[in-house]
């Protein structure tokens, strides 16, 4: 069976255990069939035991529930092993249905392309990752439009809005600090190791925050506001895994953050413009408010023709 099989029964195990309710070996067998497996019971044993061993995913009975069920603390990188396997058991559906029918991609529209510049690196950003390797290479700045040459020591690999970057200790900076891959080239894995700092950890930092950058700012309930529709789009697509609603009601859809506000969730609630009011805390409100005026003062400046007095 080929690995794409193997990977679309791991994911339906997940998915069974995740929403089923302590389901018993024969329902997620049964689960299984119904979406075109029929497999032994030695091959479903197998594959619980291969989503524990491979992904660090503690499934475990509960003997007086009589059903499966997934153990958080004991589990390894529990999202971001969600989010892995959701993205390629959707790279498989669609690939089957290219194989089903040549056309098929003649029905599907993409987004703006971008995400996947530089993602030859991926794989060995990993390797050097794994196995503590400095890496060194040029990364291009938008800001200063200008390419400078960096030797790292890598921490971690990171994915927001459909583009990888890689998270280490530049060596002449002393701090950690975020590369787009796809403005990386002339990468180069060094055979030079280094000692993690135990005191570092990029991705429990990235756990209270939405998107790329630290802030100083420390960790604060933030208290969002939607009208009803745009609410709705808010409760099915959650901003921050700590996202609770508080109020939902015809008037609004009230939702609590608890997260370090830092740019990009300054960013998300501009996007939003009127369909969002910021409740909480003051000094974000003021900020946000304090950024409309002054987009709203650039179009003051401008005459509008239909305010224009005829002669």
């Amino acid at each position: 069976m080929s690995t794409h099989s193997e990977i679309r029964r791991y994911f339906l195990v997940i998915e069974k255990i995740r929403h089923g309710r302590y389901p018993s070996f024969r329902e997620i067998k049964e689960y299984l069939y119904q979406q075109g497996f029929q497999i032994a019971d030695r091959t479903l044993q197998r594959d619980i035991e291969q989503i524990r061993y491979d992904f660090g995913v503690e499934i475990t009975y509960d003997r007086t529930r009589n059903g499966y069920w997934i153990d958080p603390e004991a589990s390894i990188n529990l999202e971001s092993f969600f989010h892995f396997m959701e993205i390629v058991n959707t790279a498989q559906l669609l690939t089957e249905s290219l194989h089903e029918s040549k056309d098929a991609l003649r029905h599907i529209s993409f987004g703006t392309g971008g995400g996947l510049e530089g993602i030859e690196n991926l794989k060995p950003l990993l390797a050097a990752i794994r196995e503590c390797k400095i890496i060194h290479f040029s990364h291009y700045n938008f800001a200063t439009e200008k390419t400078t040459q960096y030797v790292v020591k890598p921490y971690l690999l990171r994915e927001y809005q459909n583009r990888w970057y890689v998270v280490g200790i530049a060596e002449k900076i002393k701090k950690l600090r975020i590369f787009g891959i796809d403005r990386i080239t002339n990468l180069v894995v060094t055979p030079s190791t280094y000692d993690r700092d135990p005191s570092l950890n990029p991705s429990a930092l990235f756990k209270q925050t939405i998107g790329l950058v630290f802030s100083s700012n420390s960790l604060q309930e933030v208290v969002l506001s939607f009208t009803p529709i745009q609410g709705k789009y808010v409760k099915t697509l959650p901003w921050h895994t700590s996202q609770r609603v508080l109020i939902d009601n015809e008037q609004e859809c009230r939702i609590s953050l608890h997260v370090i506000p830092n740019f990009e969730l300054t960013q998300e609630i501009l996007k939003h413009g009127s369909s969002v009011k910021v409740v909480k805390p003051e000094w974000l409100a003021h900020q946000v408010r304090t950024v409309l005026e002054e987009a709203l003062n650039q179009y003051k400046h401008e005459e509008e023709p239909h305010t224009r007095t005829q002669s």
